[in-house]
């Protein structure tokens, strides 16, 4: 388990490399991908700047389960969320009923729940991925700590994306500290 802990953190580590060092002009979501053992915000990754572009993706073998993250605001930040499946089975497929519940709850505790409303085909040329927009959510920040709870109702994929910058960003896990 520990070994294959470390696999995947090497390959996230690489395919961020690789997505900053590809190309000047190319822009992509920084990936980071949430584990099995990110069940509530206080075990899940921290964004320590939560404008810069980050693509979280979230995958889950039935319903019931709960993944989660923070992501960090100062004064004057632009809280920027889309959320995105892939053009694949089962995901869809699945009404909405059945995809996951996406909740970000603000420093001073104001929850706002993704409402899927709309189905939009986005084709990502630098992954070369076909993708549903499935609602985006745009408004200004709190300063501090947001929590994104994301909680399965089937077994699903799904990718939170967040900020805008397209920049290298920081990612801080409680077990590893922090990564580029």
């Amino acid at each position: 388990m520990i070994f294959m802990g470390r696999l995947r953190r090497l390959a996230v580590v690489s395919a961020v490399a690789i997505t900053l060092l590809s190309s000047s002009s190319a822009s992509a979501h920084q990936p980071v991908i949430l584990q099995n053992t990110d069940t509530t915000a206080a075990k899940g990754p921290l964004l320590v700047d939560a404008t810069i572009s980050f693509a979280v993706r979230a995958s889950f073998t039935k319903a019931g389960q709960t993944r989660a993250f923070r992501a960090q605001f100062n004064e004057g930040d632009q809280l920027a969320l889309q959320y995105l499946i892939v053009d694949k089975r089962p995901e869809n497929i699945l009404s909405n009923a059945k995809l996951p519940r996406v909740v970000a709850t603000s420093p001073s505790g104001v929850k706002v729940v993704l409402q899927i409303n709309e189905r939009t085909e986005f084709f990502e040329p630098y992954g070369r991925t076909n993708y549903f927009f499935l609602a985006r959510y745009n408004s200004p920040a709190e300063q501090g700590v947001y929590t994104i709870t994301i909680t399965s109702r089937a077994k699903s994929e799904i990718t939170i994306a967040i900020g805008e910058k397209e920049v290298a960003g920081e990612v801080v896990r409680n077990k590893s500290g922090p990564s580029k």
